[in-house]
């Protein structure tokens, strides 16, 4: 991406971002002379659900693309465009798309490329394209905010990368518009430049608050918004540039999680009442393929999975968290890694929580330890096992022990429980907040904890659970689900367990989906570090030919 930086409504766009205030990549706008607009579409919830399709403005940028070459890419930009005919909230209810008309200087026919749907939720929280005026810009927003309507304060990054988790915001990833920071690829902009139609959404978040203190983006808010933007997309067929029987959703942390449940979830009747609430088209909402990068997912068992892998390790400050808690939580684990009756991938056998650990160790980290080593040089690979001698390396496989790798990874970013906290102080636990209350509990150990042991949980908790947990659809083998999976995550990540992901990819390939899961060896949270081989993915699994 050229340097150039443009000032936005209060938004700086450029290069020299760093990890927790990235910028949007670069994005240098060249010519804004539209061929067929007079302004952006109008956002009053009488507009019809019908996509404009002369309402663009031209737009010309350069972009670097995942081989390192800069490609000039002229393209199509609909700004903020309001999704449901109901909305409680304009600003983010609403979405933007991108469609490529030249890529240096030759002409792109994206009538039927792809469209990937690049969300830029992190941790929950609110996502916002009302002030987009480019590819690559959707805000993942940090803060409480006013009545509908009135932004919350966003993030100094507009780029889309996800949050750590819903626990600790802030950071770089692949999600919506991905993150320029730490060389983190901006999604939105490398797909636009490959040929692909870019949709991306906002939503409703879990910190939005209106005048009279009233929670209105808490669960499930944010999946209900996402679903209508597809249900908007798929009632617009033949009218919105790109293939609506092909959309690819993609996100990161909380993003990744909402992805993998727009996949899990599609045209699951359990969202009607709500989206029929929120005016969402009459349409599908199924997509053809998902994908995420680290999900925080399956919120109801992340503390036991947590503890399974992190128990042991001491937080950053040098403590160990409550072993009585942890030991708890990880019987827990055990109980529900059993109730899934998951069988690995690769022949592995059975998952349980005795050999759970031998899984990941033989089917993911020594893979990825060794993907690593052969992509450094002789000397660097060197020291690299000279540093780190817990690594038997052979000249094609590394070897090594669970025990090795989790003295390796260090430190837990979180305490304990990780998402359930006993103080309500965890972003999940606001997540399910409702009404005027901030935030509840989800898990009974934690409510329980710190209350009464014969407490309950509030009702309506076990339906939200379900609404937001792509588990849940996995396991009753969906039928509008997607069959199509990319799943990442990187090896030093303590946002989260490796188990979630693990147990994402096996359930999905147990029931015949194809599931294309791996992790890249000592990143962290919101790594993606094979960004071409994504986007080969999409041509592949779609049939579209570049």
């Amino acid at each position: 991406m050229k340097h150039r930086a443009v000032k936005r409504r209060n938004v700086v766009i450029g290069l020299g971002a760093t990890a927790g205030a990235a910028a949007v990549g670069g994005i240098a706008l060249t010519a804004q002379a539209s061929t067929g607009t007079a302004g952006s579409k109008s956002k009053k919830a009488s507009d019809s659900l019908v996509f404009d399709r002369d309402a663009y403005t031209e737009l010309t940028t350069t972009v670097t693309a995942v081989d390192g070459s800069e490609k000039e890419v002229t393209y199509h930009f609909w700004k903020a465009i309001t999704y449901v005919a109901n909305p409680v909230d304009v600003e983010h209810q609403s979405l933007v798309v991108s469609v490529p008309v030249t890529i240096d200087g030759k002409a792109v026919d994206a009538t039927d490329a792809p469209i990937l749907f690049t969300n830029s939720v992190g941790g929950y929280m609110p996502a916002n394209v009302s002030a987009a005026t480019g590819v690559g810009q959707a805000a993942m927003e940090m803060g409480n905010t006013g009545a509908p309507g009135a932004s919350a304060s966003a993030s100094p990054s507009t780029s889309a990368s996800p949050s750590p988790s819903a626990s600790a915001p802030g950071g770089t990833g692949p999600g919506g518009g991905g993150g320029a920071g730490g060389g983190v690829p901006n999604l939105a902009e490398i797909a636009l430049a490959a040929g692909y139609v870019v949709v991306e959404p906002g939503a409703r978040g879990r910190s939005l608050v209106d005048a009279d203190g009233v929670y209105y983006g808490t669960a499930p808010a944010v999946i209900v918004d996402l679903k209508a933007a597809i249900r908007y997309l798929r009632a617009n067929k033949g009218r919105i540039p790109g293939n609506t029987d092909r959309i690819v959703s993609a996100g990161g942390s909380a993003g990744g999680a909402l992805s993998a449940l727009l996949g899990a979830s599609g045209d699951s009747p359990l969202y009607d009442k709500y989206l029929k609430e929120a005016g969402a088209a009459d349409a599908s909402d199924a997509v053809f393929a998902s994908a995420e990068w680290c999900p925080i997912t399956d919120l109801e068992h992340a503390d036991g999975a947590y503890e399974y892998c992190w128990g042991t390790s001491a937080t950053r400050s040098g403590s160990q968290v409550d072993q009585t808690v942890s030991k708890d939580l990880k019987s827990q684990f055990a109980t529900y890694q059993a109730s899934l009756k998951l069988k690995g991938i690769n022949g592995f056998g059975p998952l349980t929580a005795a050999n759970y650990d031998e899984y990941l160790v033989e089917t993911y980290l020594q893979p990825a330890a060794a993907m690593y080593l052969k992509s450094l040089s002789d000397s660097a690979r060197s020291a690299y096992l000279a540093k780190n001698t817990f690594i038997t390396w052979d000249g094609d496989k590394a070897t090594f022990t669970w025990d090795g790798f989790v003295d390796h990874v260090g430190t837990r970013k979180k305490s304990t429980p990780a998402f359930d906290a006993f103080d309500l102080s965890a972003g999940e636990n606001n997540l399910f907040g409702t009404g005027t209350t901030k935030a509840r509990h989800f898990t009974l150990y934690s409510l329980r904890h710190e209350g009464s042991s014969s407490a309950r949980l509030a009702d309506d908790i076990p339906e939200l659970l379900n609404l937001m947990n792509p588990m849940y659809f996995i396991k009753k083998r969906n039928p509008g689900r997607s069959k199509h999976w990319w799943i990442r995550v990187g090896t030093n990540d303590t946002d989260s367990s490796p188990v979630i992901v693990g147990n994402l990819a096996a359930s999905l390939y147990g029931i015949g989906d194809d599931v294309d899961s791996l992790m890249y060896w000592d990143a962290g949270h919101g790594a993606n570090n094979d960004p071409a081989a994504f986007l080969d993915w999409i041509a592949d699994v779609s049939g579209h030919k570049k």
